[in-house]
């Protein structure tokens, strides 16, 4: 409840009593009598009553059911939103980055100054040399106007600061550099891999590196027994950490399957993104992430994952970088190709690989989406492929045939994964978060 509302209500509730002491006080004070309220004035009643009515011994009523207390998660049954305009024939080629090793300076102060000061009057008119400027600070910052790491650089310096100069001037120190991050970085220790920093909020700070101190110049020394110093200080260098700056959630869904199983084209079917497509394995490298937008101005973000193999967490393919992925999506989308020899298989495969990588992590909001539907014998492979999933006591995947080369079923696609969105999105996982 905002603080407005609060007040308007305190002063609606002060001038209705207000009114009821004016009512008292025409019917009180008859022929000399003592008032009946027990007090001698109007104004001492008002008094004491505002006296003992303050916002913080008052009650308000406040509905049990409000989305500030209790949400509840339902349904909103929207509908996606299919952009008619054509995709940019440029090719951009910004990488989402999740992860990223980052060597961080802080800027080094300024020397202090070696000089002593002569006038036209006084040729030995003492040490004049000034202080150094401190170095700047390297902060990381939760921002909302950056959604991938790909603009923080490996390699960050914080700014110098200046060299004290002769007549007692001290060097400029140097501004802060203040990198920003997506809400949601995790900064752990490059060394230990110990979590440092949550950055979940927005506009919270980070002081990733100190910058050195400025040096004194020989003004500083002068004293009764040194009466001219030949001494300054060098100024300190700056702190080196290193750090590993992790996404804690890179897209509410992501697509995971086998190399070539047509993920890059369902991604660049249901959204605006132009991942690389192409007929070799292993083309996408990196995450790809596309929005979807809905009708009541919702957006969901989806992954396209790197491609997966057999024997995955033991490193092989792309190994640990690409489970990595899978593990800061709240929903896994299993794309299937329906043109192998045995999907089920593949399902199978998938599945194991989550379940080595990390416990539970295949437990997730779920849906199967069954690809390449516009093949030959696809329909028949995915009737045997229904039957294999009652067969294991996984009936309660949701299969949903699609070709995302053709774009047949894509909004049935898309509306489940509205419903995932809905039901979930209140869902706390303590295994990503």
């Amino acid at each position: 409840m905002s603080n407005s509302l609060v007040w308007n209500r305190f002063s609606r509730i002060i001038f209705q009593r207000y009114l009821h002491f004016k009512t008292i006080t025409n019917l009180s004070i008859t022929n000399g009598i003592t008032r009946k309220s027990g007090y001698e004035s109007e104004t001492a009643e008002i008094k004491d009553s505002l006296d003992r009515f303050t916002v913080e011994n008052f009650q308000f009523d406040i509905d049990d059911n409000s989305p500030e207390e209790k949400v509840i998660p339902h349904l909103t049954h929207s509908v996606p939103l299919r952009s008619k305009k054509s995709k940019s024939m440029y090719k951009r080629s910004i990488d989402f980055v999740d992860f990223r090793r980052v060597s961080v300076t802080g800027g080094n102060g300024g020397n202090g100054k070696i000089c002593f000061l002569h006038l036209w009057s006084n040729p030995n008119a003492g040490p004049s040399g000034g202080d150094g400027g401190n170095g700047g600070h390297v902060i990381f910052e939760a921002s909302k106007n950056v959604k991938s790491l790909n603009y923080v650089q490996s390699k960050i310096t914080g700014s110098h600061g200046e060299h004290g100069q002769h007549k007692d001037m001290c060097g400029a120190s140097a501004d802060h550099l203040v990198i920003e991050v997506p809400v949601g970085t995790l900064v752990k220790d490059a060394t230990t891999g110990k979590l440092i920093a949550d950055m979940n909020q927005l506009g919270m700070k980070f002081l990733a590196a100190r910058g050195g101190a400025g040096g004194k110049g020989n003004h500083y020394f002068l004293n009764n027994k040194n009466r001219h110093p030949r001494v300054a200080e060098i100024g300190a260098t700056g702190e080196t950490k290193t750090y590993f700056l992790e996404l804690k959630m890179i897209a509410h869904a992501g697509l995971v399957g086998f190399p070539n199983a047509g993920k890059s084209t369902l991604l660049s079917a249901v959204s605006r993104a132009k991942p690389k497509i192409a007929s070799y394995p292993f083309t996408t490298l990196k995450p790809t992430v596309g929005m979807i937008q809905y009708d009541d101005g919702e957006q969901l973000a989806i992954a396209d994952l790197p491609g997966l193999i057999e024997d995955a967490h033991l490193n092989k393919g792309l190994g640990i970088d690409f489970l990595r992925h899978i593990d800061r999506c709240v929903c896994v989308f299993y794309v299937i190709d329906m043109s192998a020899n045995d999907p089920f298989e593949q399902l199978q495969v998938l599945m194991n690989e989550l379940e080595q990588y990390k416990a539970n992590l295949s437990n997730r909001p779920v849906a199967i989406i069954a690809n390449k539907m516009d093949l030959e014998e696809t329909n028949q492979k995915l009737k045997t492929f229904q039957m294999k999933l009652c067969q294991n006591d996984l009936s309660h995947f949701n299969v949903i045939p699609v070709s995302a080369k053709f774009g047949h079923n894509l909004t049935e696609l898309l509306v489940y994964f509205r419903e995932l969105y809905d039901l979930y999105r209140y869902e706390k996982f303590t295994d990503i978060y």
